[in-house]
């Protein structure tokens, strides 16, 4: 076997061994370099580069192999690819291959490593200068690196057979690249996607915004490789004298990293440090509110940087001396939003010069924003809801002292008036007129009194003490007190359904004043002849309390706002009745200040029936519900 075949037959072997490498799933800088070192053993040549493409047009030697000297001045070179593509225009083509005659190169080229030797005295002979490239490609064409060799050992111009291997090791070497950039393409898409799914986790279990904030940067820093995290919150301006903004809310990672930012921004065109930072904040948003539409992000620094047509060239000098100043070398500025409303911002910093930000991690910082946008929204609407309802709450507080304070002035002329009345009444002087003032007198004194019990029993601040009840003695007690009004009216009133031995769980002057208007209010709209029948019992463990009457009933669009203060409804046959329109207000409050509920069923000139229900001390049988029918308007 030939010296030549010999070599060639030594390339396939080291050939196949990439082959195996590549499929294994090795590292690719080990992959790539057993490729260089293959070629320089195999091939007869004393240096083989291999390098790579990055996204954003530079060319970085991964692998270099051979001789010592070059391999120190070569490894590791990064250069612009634009650089090289005066040579390619210039070069034969050799199949995959590209040969650049050292005579062709432009005057003045600039070279990383060039050997010193002199060239053999022969036209196929290899002059120190000359260059011989693969392009390296991936399945589709795209130029992913190139294979470049030099200084063969015969001193030669390859021959066919050794192109022919050389263009095998460039294919496989190709396939490496493309094979590591798909890994690393997924690695990083699920690396991102857990880094976006902790994020979304922690946003929809938090209402307090500061917490979120806090806790999106792990996933940040460790999803993203940043080095420095800043989230901004648009709130509302807060200017100063000179219309500065003063401060957004907002958070960093690490914490307190714009705190040296003020000396760094000071001093330009004569601006204060807070007044150049406060320009620095309106243009991130700026930025913010033209990116959000298009639901893209924006890139600045020396790699990759997206600021055109956002920020004219003094404003993108501006913003990258601040990137500088936190110590990073780019910046990926994302926009958060929910619906059309701009929110804030995510800004993510890196300090690795050559590394810059790719596709996948632009998609998944667009979907923080988005999340974070709306995390930012909801959270916004809870604040709100909450000042809202302390605001009420406030309110409420308010109306039950305005109305204490008022009841309470009224009370005492009511009373002074009312005495005097009295000795004109001895007096006999005027009686008719007497007798007027002190009817109205009275009704006033009943509505200040509706009016401070309304109050009390409404009044949160009020202490709350129930205690075990004997729900039929309490029955009973108000049926002596209405026994008289009853009789008047020639109403019958029936307590034979009160139940024996049931006891709820309340206050007492609270419950007789309840019993006292439901059983009342039964009596007063029923007319002569009529019957009230009244009952208790336990159901469900609940005790169950029934006033049912025989009287004029209640229109069913008046069920709704039967239990307001000073509703009357629209029956002129209740109006005709004396009443403050607080009595079922004040049975509504100290139901639901016991946990109980209330129910009405009526209809118009059918009589109704009212049922409330109220706790029971623990341990008391219950027994069967009743279900009757008919409208009903239940609170509790």
């Amino acid at each position: 076997m030939s010296r030549g075949a010999s070599r060639e037959l030594d390339a396939l072997r080291s050939l196949h061994q990439v082959f195996t490498a590549i499929h294994s799933g090795q590292d690719l800088a080990e992959v790539l370099q057993r490729a260089a070192q293959g070629v320089v053993d195999a091939l007869g040549f004393q240096v083989a580069v291999i390098d790579f493409v990055d996204p954003y047009g530079y060319v970085e030697a991964l692998a270099v192999a051979g001789d010592e000297d070059a391999c120190r001045a070569l490894k590791g070179r990064r250069v612009s690819l634009d650089e090289l593509q005066d040579e390619f225009a210039v070069a034969e083509d050799w199949g995959l291959l590209k040969f650049v005659p050292h005579d062709r190169l432009p005057e003045g080229a600039e070279y990383s490593w060039a050997p010193d030797y002199e060239p053999l005295e022969d036209p196929e002979a290899w002059h120190p200068l000359d260059a011989l490239i693969a392009l390296l490609q991936g399945p589709t064409g795209e130029m992913l690196g190139m294979l470049s060799v030099d200084l063969p050992v015969d001193g030669r111009r390859p021959n066919h057979l050794t192109r022919q291997v050389l263009e095998m090791f460039a294919v496989q070497a190709g396939l490496a690249i493309y094979h590591a950039q798909e890994r690393e393409r997924l690695q990083e898409r699920v690396r991102l996607a857990a880094a976006t799914r902790r994020i979304v986790e922690t946003a929809s279990q938090e209402l307090d915004l500061d917490r979120v904030l806090e806790a999106c940067f792990e996933p940040l820093v460790d999803g993203f490789h940043a080095d420095r995290v800043v989230i901004r919150v648009f709130d509302v301006d807060v200017e100063g004298p000179h219309g500065e903004r003063l401060a957004t809310e907002g958070a960093t990672y690490p914490p307190g990293i714009l705190g040296h930012l003020p000396a760094l921004l000071a001093g330009e065109r004569g601006e204060t440090s807070r007044a150049r930072g406060a320009r620095m904040l309106d243009l991130g948003e700026r930025v913010a509110w033209a990116c959000w539409p298009a639901r893209r992000s924006v890139v600045v620094g020396e790699l990759g940087d997206t600021t055109s047509g956002l920020l004219d060239e003094a404003e993108r000098g501006a913003v990258l001396e601040m990137v500088h100043g936190l110590g990073a070398s780019s910046m990926l500025l994302v926009p958060l939003g929910a619906g059309p409303e701009v929110l804030g911002t995510v800004a993510l910093f890196r300090a690795d010069a050559s590394s810059g930000w790719s596709e996948a991690e632009n998609e998944a910082a667009l979907e923080v924003g988005r999340e974070l946008g709306r995390v930012v929204h909801r959270t916004r609407l809870y604040q709100r809801e909450r000042q809202l309802v302390t605001e009420l709450q406030e309110l409420d507080h308010y109306k039950v002292e305005m109305i204490g304070t008022i009841t309470h002035e009224l009370k005492n002329p009511l009373t002074s008036i009312s005495g005097h009345v009295e000795l004109l009444e001895d007096e006999g002087v005027a009686p008719t007129s007497v007798g007027a003032i002190g009817r109205n007198v009275r009704r006033l004194q009943r509505l200040v009194g509706d009016l401070l019990l309304l109050n009390s029993v409404q009044d949160p601040q009020r202490p709350f003490a129930p205690s075990p009840l004997d729900l039929g003695a309490l029955v009973e007690e108000v049926g002596d007190l209405l026994a008289i009004q009853a009789s008047r009216r020639q109403v019958t009133l029936d307590t034979s359904g009160v139940g024996q031995a049931i006891r709820i769980l309340g206050e007492r002057d609270d419950v007789l004043r309840l019993l006292t208007n439901v059983i009342g209010n039964g009596i007063k709209y029923t007319p002569q002849g009529g019957v009230v029948r009244v009952a208790a019992r336990a159901v469900d463990g609940r005790a169950e309390f029934t006033c049912q009457d025989t009287g004029i009933g209640i229109a069913e669009h008046d069920l709704s706002t039967l239990f307001d203060e000073f509703d009357r409804g629209s029956n002129p046959a209740a109006h005709a009745q004396p009443g403050t329109g607080l009595g079922l207000a004040i049975v509504r409050r100290i139901v639901e200040r016991h946990g109980g509920t209330v129910e009405v069923e009526s209809s118009l000139g059918s009589g109704s029936t009212f049922r409330v229900t109220l706790p029971m001390p623990d341990g008391q049988e219950a027994a069967a519900p009743d279900v009757t029918q008919g409208h009903s308007f239940r609170i509790g």
